[in-house]
């Protein structure tokens, strides 16, 4: 078992992690709401506990990550008022409600098929998890943290926090938010300000509704990821993860009603992943400069001047570290693309390596020190750095300027393509592309056959022709390759 240390949002520091039934480690992650295409800051999230998932399982751990789908009626504010958004998508698309979940799961799915991230090992969805959200409200009713008022069921937060610390998480004062929530009106139902609809009873017109012991509704937003979870990973488990916006809201009132139901904490360690940033302002919608996933791969952007493959843009993910915050320009987006061609390039190359008598670097070094940089809360963007500094090497080895002996050569073939390929969870997109590397071969024969006889406009044609679309072209002894840059 490696030895690693994560960040715990809890406690706000690093401790090493020590699960609950080792080797055995319970995973959950608040996953997408379908209702309209997965934006970047889900990709970053989910891509980071990829990330998480598998390299805890090389570290020898056995993972039951979980990963929910939040398909029922959700309102669009965190205080349980508005518009469904699932009936809004519906209306506006003219499609069923569970229609509009199938295409976006669906279309998530796709997204997440492209950046090359596991499937978890299990996928709930919320629809399907009614029953057990209304015994679980029925749970805390009885224990008398919440009240229900004319079919819908409010969490008491004030009473739970006379014997728990509600804001236990994010340590924010409960007095400050009380001064800073706004005063209820005389129609609201709720006896406090900051009470959340554990239940919400459902109008006439509401498309998604389900009968329950205090009549037709549906579940609130967090009620779902606490049933889900401890349904599939026990009342406590060993990780919870989301994006840091989960935090002060979701992931609080899930801890809440969890203890209020359970009397026990639900996760030991809690990990959020950092915001994300364009030009150094923070990406949203509403301010025009958020990009979908598509938009990203295709460079239909206005703020884009190209676009940039599902790979590139992991890579450029992966590059920083999840809890810090992940600026997006054209500039960074091209830096990335560069260092991953470099990289794809350098693993081409590792089989064609041959041995020497010594070795010029430290191989057993550079397999210590990327672990140990994983074992450091996961910090891929150490990691990658030690990669970089193996391409420096493979290619000084094949043009002949160092040495490798056999043992480390074997070493070096059967852990890099590990890092690369299992943990960071990169592919070669070239080399998936049977096709390409055939016209490639063909293009090199021509070229090979126009220098044997002294054709030497035709060859430098077909080199330049290849480097002015990015194609490099590298003689050597043993014949010709080929990187993009």
């Amino acid at each position: 078992m490696q030895n690693i240390q994560l960040y715990n949002t809890l406690s706000r520091k690093k401790e090493i992690f020590e699960p609950l039934h080792a080797p055995h480690v319970g995973l959950y992650v608040c996953g997408p709401t379908v209702y309209s295409d997965v934006h970047l800051g889900n990709c970053r999230t989910f891509i980071s506990f990829d990330l998480i998932y598998r390299y805890l399982m090389y570290a020898g751990y056995k993972v039951r990550y979980v990963r929910n789908i939040t398909d029922a009626g959700h309102l669009e504010g965190d205080r349980d008022e508005g518009d469904d958004k699932f009936a809004k998508r519906a209306k506006l698309e003219q499609l069923e409600p569970m229609e509009i979940v199938q295409k976006y799961t669906l279309g998530f799915r796709d997204v997440m098929r492209m950046f090359n991230t596991l499937p978890p090992s299990i996928e709930p969805t919320a629809t399907g998890h009614i029953a057990e959200q209304i015994e679980m409200v029925k749970e805390i009713l009885a224990n008398g943290f919440a009240y229900e008022v004319d079919g819908t069921v409010y969490f008491d937060v004030e009473k739970y926090n006379k014997d728990h610390n509600y804001t236990l998480l994010t340590n924010r004062n409960l007095e400050e938010m009380l001064a800073n929530t706004r005063e209820l009106s005389g129609q609201d139902d709720k006896r406090g300000r900051l009470d959340f609809a554990l239940w919400i009873k459902a109008k006439p017109e509401t498309l998604m509704q389900w009968p329950s012991p205090w009549g037709w509704g549906f579940p609130g937003w967090h009620i779902e990821c606490s049933a889900m979870s401890s349904k599939y990973l026990g009342q406590t488990f060993d990780i919870h993860g989301g994006g840091m916006d989960l935090a002060a809201t979701h992931h609080t009132n899930e801890i809440a009603q969890s203890e209020a139901c359970n009397h026990v904490q639900p996760a030991k360690y809690w990990m959020h992943t950092n915001m994300l940033t364009v030009n150094g302002t923070r990406m949203s919608k509403s301010a025009g400069n958020g990009f979908l996933p598509g938009e990203l791969f295709t460079g239909d952007h206005p703020l884009l001047n190209k676009g940039y493959s599902p790979m590139t843009v992991k890579f450029f993910m992966l590059q920083a570290h999840y809890r810090s915050t992940l600026d997006f320009s054209n500039e960074a987006l091209d830096a990335s693309e560069k260092g991953f061609r470099r990289l794809m390039s350098a693993m081409n190359l590792l089989p064609k390596l041959h041995a020497g008598e010594t070795s010029d670097f430290d191989v057993q070094g550079l397999k210590l020190r990327f672990e140990q940089a994983m074992n450091d809360d996961f910090n891929s963007p150490v990691a990658i750095a030690e990669l970089f500094e193996a391409v420096r090497w493979i290619n000084s080895i094949y043009d002949k300027k160092a040495q490798i002996s056999e043992q480390d050569l074997l070493e070096l073939r059967t852990f890099l393509p590990v890092f690369v390929y299992d943990i960071l969870g990169l592919q070669d997109e070239m080399s998936q592309s049977g096709d390409f590397q055939e016209v490639m071969d063909l293009l090199i024969n021509i070229r090979q056959a126009a220098k044997e006889n002294k054709d030497y406009v035709t060859s430098d044609k077909i080199r330049i022709g290849l480097t002015e679309i990015g194609i490099q072209l590298k003689d050597s002894k043993e014949g010709t390759t080929w990187t993009k840059i």
